[in-house]
């Protein structure tokens, strides 16, 4: 395993990083395609043996119910001190009014009963999940300040955003003297690369962090075009990520499995090793022994500048996607 720092901070983390969406019960919220907790820990054990410190959880993923399910795992195989944690806020996790958003109210709410189900006095990275638009950036910000002040967060990240919002949110902390950002969680891989126009100059020139979720685009860019598995199938959400450029993200797949087969390697490890050369530590989800073992594989590939090229080359222009 490779580990290197995070942005501009002092906290090291291993560059796969471990997305824990895929373990939650699945008959709590709206991912039926989860996995139970009998399930997902040999997975999460899998990967601290793979030497993999860095694990992503929100506290809306399965009704909270991944939170629990990592924090008792977690907790059962490493210490403390040797994983770094990271959760989200902002979806609604109830009915009714300030059930949602970045508010302090929320914020303060949903920090605690994020650290009760993880099990946890604190985690390493909280993050806001998207941008609130009902909310003033100057009481989400000072919220999270004082969440770090208090001990219950040692860093604070963002989620997918225009690079505009968080420019102003950068630039509003540092005006007020409040803890800035470290990390930016956008949507970056081989089929969607609009973040490289703006979001990712903004993070390279600040120092920020860039830890970007679905960078195997949810599998699309490991098999054929027209193989599905049961989450492509279900996952509404997935489904919007992909529409009205099938006939382009098609021949980037192609691309993908050209390169895979001269290799003689499996697509994910090629995918991958494209992303890890534009981030900081691409979130992997892993429902599968090999996915974990393809990632971590990927950190010994070295791309050539033709490779990249072509694998590049078919992408066209894509509307703006994952948060709007």
């Amino acid at each position: 395993m490779e580990y290197v720092r995070f942005g501009n901070t002092g906290l090291e983390v291993s560059r796969i990083c471990l997305g824990c969406m895929s373990y939650g019960e699945p008959d709590r919220g709206n991912h039926a395609w989860t996995l139970s907790e009998e399930k997902s820990r040999p997975f999460i054990k899998q990967a601290l043996e793979l030497g993999i410190n860095f694990f992503d959880t929100a506290n809306v993923y399965s009704d909270g119910s991944s939170e629990e399910i990592v924090g008792r795992a977690l907790n059962d195989f490493s210490t403390r001190e040797e994983v770094v944690i990271a959760t989200k806020v902002n979806s609604r996790m109830r009915q009714g009014p300030n059930g949602a958003g970045l508010s302090r109210k929320a914020i303060f709410a949903e920090i605690d009963a994020s650290l009760r189900r993880l099990g946890t006095d604190y985690v390493d990275l909280y993050q806001i999940h998207r941008f609130d638009y009902e909310t003033p950036i100057e009481e989400t910000l000072e919220a999270l300040h004082e969440v770090v002040k208090s001990g219950k967060a040692r860093y604070i990240g963002a989620s997918s955003m225009y690079a505009w919002q968080f420019a102003q949110m950068l630039a509003t902390s540092s005006q007020k003297g409040w803890t800035r950002f470290v990390s930016m969680q956008d949507y970056v891989n081989l089929l969607y690369r609009e973040e490289e126009r703006e979001m990712l100059p903004l993070c390279k020139a600040e120092g920020i962090a860039v830890i970007p979720w679905s960078p195997l685009a949810r599998g699309r860019l490991t098999r054929d075009w027209d193989e599905t598995s049961a989450r492509s199938e279900t996952d509404e959400f997935g489904k919007t990520l992909y529409a009205g450029t099938e006939d382009d993200d098609k021949k980037v797949v192609s691309a993908v499995a050209k390169i895979a087969e001269q290799r003689k390697l499996p697509r994910a490890q090629i995918a991958l090793s494209w992303v890890l050369t534009k981030v900081t530590s691409p979130i992997v989800g892993a429902t599968k022994a090999s996915h974990l073992d393809d990632a971590v594989a990927s950190l010994q590939i070295k791309l050539s500048d033709d490779e990249i090229s072509a694998l590049e080359a078919p992408y066209i222009p894509h509307h703006v996607m994952g948060f709007v």
